[in-house]
């Protein structure tokens, strides 16, 4: 249980940004900060210098100092999290504070949004992903990262009209007021967005997310065209937490609201407005008032075939 004399720090650590919070044990606001990306995709030691900065804002907000940050019970949301030895390679670091939990960015978004109860979420921001919970166990889908995964993310919207681009750019397929805006972004010269994805990563193309969007509501057929695949593909994860029993729905990440009315009707009067935000999620493993999940990904083996 939370002694109200202990001071906590909640982190949401992102793929477009990174948000802290700390509060005391009566959960009053303290201080806030935010930095830059915080993902394992940018590596773990990037990762952490952006954890760090935003923390460090938090606490001068605080009016705490370096040294205080020992005395804070951290709990930390990180996109990337399950990846490969990120985990392993996150409890390596010595960090200054007096206990930290790490958590995927996606289930603190779920516990943020269902104040821990039963529930699902499905997050459409620089990434995509869908993580449920149902009688203590985690359901999670899709979020395998960009480019392999990642449908109906900004970074896949960014991508899809790049491409789209270039092949209209080539008069492979028709140009549109939208294709048009993304190559001048490129001084209408195709070699120039090659060499820019050669170093681009998903928050570059997340870029060009809004974009899309403007285009699309404005009624550009390839924008349109981008956003409603965009909306299938976050409707499906819906309908999937649906079929497995989870009524408590909702759509959380920096596209949430724009991509909400390209939903069906029925997805979203099921869509719930979230309690609170990832932060709060965090928030809440750091008091300990969240026993972690046992995770369930009900991906079965991949069948093996004779060539």
């Amino acid at each position: 249980m939370a002694r109200k004399d202990t001071t906590y720090l909640g982190i949401d650590g992102g793929g477009s940004r990174c948000r802290a919070r700390i509060e005391d044990g009566n959960g009053r606001l303290l201080g806030e900060g935010t930095s830059g990306p915080a993902t394992t995709r940018i590596g773990v030691e990037k990762a952490w210098r952006s954890i760090m900065e935003a923390s460090e804002a938090a606490a001068a907000q605080a009016g705490l100092k370096h040294e205080d940050l020992s005395r804070l019970h951290a709990g930390i949301g990180l996109a990337g999290h399950g990846r490969r030895g990120a985990e392993a390679a996150l409890e390596r670091i010595a960090h200054p504070f007096a206990s930290v939990l790490f958590i995927s960015d996606g289930m603190a978004a779920c516990l943020g949004a269902h104040s821990g109860a039963d529930g699902a979420i499905v997050v459409a921001g620089t990434g995509s992903v869908g993580v449920g919970l149902i009688g203590g166990r985690e359901i999670r889908l899709a979020g395998y990262g960009f480019p392999i995964s990642d449908e109906g993310s900004g970074a896949d919207i960014g991508l899809q009209v790049v491409r789209l681009a270039l092949r209209a750019a080539d008069r492979r397929a028709k140009m549109s007021p939208l294709l048009s805006e993304v190559l001048s972004a490129f001084d209408d010269d195709p070699y120039q967005a090659v060499a820019w994805s050669e170093e681009a990563r998903a928050t570059d193309y997340a870029a060009f997310a809004p974009l899309v969007l403007r285009h699309a509501n404005q009624g550009d057929p390839i924008g349109r065209r981008i956003v409603e695949r965009a909306a299938d593909a976050i409707g499906d994860l819906l309908d999937l937490f649906l079929a497995k029993g989870i009524d408590r729905l909702s759509l959380v990440g920096g596209l949430s609201d724009e991509i909400s009315p390209w939903l069906t009707p029925d997805l979203r009067s099921r869509l719930k407005r979230p309690d609170a935000d990832a932060v709060a999620g965090a928030l809440m493993v750091a008091r300990r008032r969240f026993v972690l999940p046992e995770r369930e990904t009900d991906r079965q083996p991949i069948p093996k075939f004779r060539v």
